[in-house]
């Protein structure tokens, strides 16, 4: 069996949505590698930069650091060479050209899409590589059938050959709920809904504050997760005047938040899976959300949908959820639908993939 090489070249970068789903898939084929006889395992190598910002606990992959590791010339250049005997797994939506044993993990096709709010540089750069990555890959994977089916439509790789991997989202179940947030800001449980604060133009969050202005939704409060009032005007956005801002928040403070919420609201145009969803109906919290993206294929009939456009719509979905009955079943049918949705179905499906191509002959 040949070698097997993690590209860790995203550990340079700061932590975001994209970077903690390949970390965390590393760490899922790291306790799958160690439940293998030592005799038997394949060699497995994450290859990680000497300038980094952090890093994974590791049991049975091996961590090698690399001068440079943190540049794009290192992964286009060096990389290749370093791995050529093996199998290169790379879960950051980006891989070395010239790499042809490799194994990419291409979240969405977003960077195609004319409101992805991408600097200009890095959407031009995706525009030109990212299909060409693809289609010099061993195997594709993306984390939806929308994801899946926009690559395809897009001309980015082809929907034969690229294979699902749905995200996990029981992480937000490992750390116990820290009321510590929630407390600070005095919400009380039921009074307030959750809402994560973006400037992007297709997270949509416009239709929600408008759904809140004027006192519409009183005494419900919209709590905003992330970006402060000045960041959300700054961009054009007009926050209602009692908005709450939880700032940036850890998976127990945000456990604690969709626990004792009234419900959360996510107004995305386009999502390649959508996390926050499946994070709030594991923890009992009913959602709505708008019926786009992935978003439908993620939670079926278990959120409650508003129209995209429609502040009223919204009104209404959100009102909607003060019926305890109403209530009761979303939190069921979200909590049974996010059950599907774990790292170890996530890992244990990457490693098969990384296995067979490490197993091909030639």
């Amino acid at each position: 069996m040949r070698p097997i090489y993690f590209n860790g070249k995203f550990y340079a970068a700061g932590l975001n949505g994209v970077h903690r789903v390949a970390d965390r898939l590393i760490r899922q084929c790291d306790e799958l590698l160690g439940a293998i006889d030592p005799a038997a395992r394949p060699v497995v190598r994450l290859l990680l930069p000497e300038r980094r910002s952090w890093q994974p606990r590791l049991a049975a992959i091996l961590p090698i650091e690399q001068k440079d590791g943190h540049r794009q010339l290192w992964e286009q250049l060096v990389l290749p060479r370093r791995t050529a005997d093996g199998v290169l797994v790379n879960l950051a939506n980006l891989a070395p050209l010239a790499h042809r044993r490799k194994l990419m993990l291409i979240h969405d096709a977003q960077f195609l899409f004319p409101d992805s709010s991408y600097p200009w540089r890095q959407r031009m750069g995706y525009r030109l590589l990212v299909p060409r990555m693809a289609q010099g890959s061993a195997c594709v994977l993306t984390v939806s059938d929308y994801s899946r089916q926009m690559l395809d439509l897009l001309g980015v790789a082809p929907r034969a050959s690229t294979q699902l991997l749905y995200n996990g989202a029981d992480h937000i179940l490992e750390a116990p709920a820290d009321p510590g947030t929630r407390t600070h800001l005095a919400l009380a449980p039921g009074s307030y809904a959750l809402l994560f604060g973006s400037t992007k133009a297709y997270k949509n969050i416009r239709v929600v504050l408008d759904a809140f202005s004027a006192g519409a939704l009183a005494p419900l409060r919209l709590v905003i997760v992330g970006p402060d009032r000045d960041m959300l005007v700054g961009a054009g956005l007009v926050p209602p005047a009692d908005a709450v801002f939880a700032g940036a928040v850890d998976d127990a403070a945000l456990r604690d938040l969709y626990s004792h919420a009234h419900c959360l609201l996510f107004p995305s145009r386009t999502e390649g899976f959508g996390l926050p969803p499946v994070e709030a109906m594991l923890c009992g919290c009913p959602v709505v959300a708008s019926p786009a993206g992935a978003i439908p294929e993620v939670c079926r009939d278990a959120v409650l949908y508003a129209d995209v456009d429609d502040p009223a719509s919204w009104r209404d979905a959100i009102a909607a959820m003060a019926d305890p009955g109403h209530r009761a079943a979303k939190q069921e049918a979200g909590h049974r639908r996010a059950g599907h949705f774990t790292w170890a179905r996530a890992g244990k499906t990457l490693f098969g993939h990384i296995l067979r191509l490490a197993a091909e002959p030639g």
